[in-house]
């Protein structure tokens, strides 16, 4: 497992390269294939949504696109506290990608049964490595806590089960959520942190760095065996990384 870390003057300039990744990405795409990826939910990710509705509607191969989710609050669709809703309002609706190209976790039925069914529709649409799905790129936010997608320091039983998804409690205010596991996050081909702002500079370095304690935080235990994950930070979020550190 690799990693690089990368650093950038401001969120519009982390969005302009994550954008020509993602067209460098589509491009290498042959005809009647697909390129998987799982969406995050956060501030940060509606930020590059938007940016790239607003600057890259027709300079991206969105037909290419199957889009998955990495976690689902356990809402309805169109309810504020949906990623779905995040992600339509800012990206999708604005951009030419077929409504059959874009699976949504279903947050408002049964946490548990949806759970399984969305295992099971990753299951049928993603092509496999290592004997389970392999999203093509998963992009991932970084909370204060340290949690990913879903998984909060309290559960770290989610990096270890055999499930792809399951039911998690955000434990400050005790909502359900539904969040690709471990299992699926570590066997994507590519993983891309999306951080910006100082509040996450502390909890950033932490994590690069291997600080003492780190190794409870969700963020840590995210090793693909296969792919390579790519810190993309502003510079508040990168402020209290060593020199050494930065655009590894």
């Amino acid at each position: 497992m690799s990693y690089s870390v990368r650093v950038f003057p401001s969120r519009e300039a982390l969005a302009q390269s994550y954008a020509a990744i993602l067209i460098k990405d589509l491009d290498r795409i042959e005809p009647d294939h697909y390129y998987t990826i799982a969406l995050s939910g956060g501030s940060t990710p509606e930020f590059l949504f938007h940016y790239l509705s607003e600057n890259y509607a027709e300079r991206i191969s969105w037909e290419k696109l199957l889009v998955f989710w990495g976690d689902e609050r356990c809402v309805p669709p169109e309810d504020k506290e949906s990623n779905f809703r995040m992600a339509y309002e800012n990206l999708l609706q604005n951009v030419p990608i077929p409504d059959a190209n874009v699976f949504r976790i279903r947050g408002e039925d049964d946490p548990g049964a949806e759970a399984r069914q969305y295992s099971e529709l990753v299951t049928s649409m993603v092509p496999f490595y290592n004997g389970i799905p392999q999203f093509d790129l998963m992009l991932l936010g970084l909370g204060d806590d340290g949690h990913i997608a879903s998984i909060f320091p309290d559960r770290p039983d989610l990096f270890s089960t055999g499930q792809l998804y399951d039911v998690a409690v955000k434990p400050d205010n005790r909502q359900k959520r539904i969040t690709a596991t471990g299992r699926l996050i570590n066997n994507s081909s590519k993983i891309y942190y999306i951080v910006t702002g100082k509040s996450k500079a502390s909890i950033v370095s932490e994590i690069i760095e291997g600080k003492s304690g780190s190794g409870l935080y969700p963020a840590s235990r995210v090793m693909p065996a296969s792919g390579h994950i790519v810190w993309m930070l502003d510079t508040a979020a990168a402020s209290l990384l060593r020199s050494e550190q930065l655009n590894k």
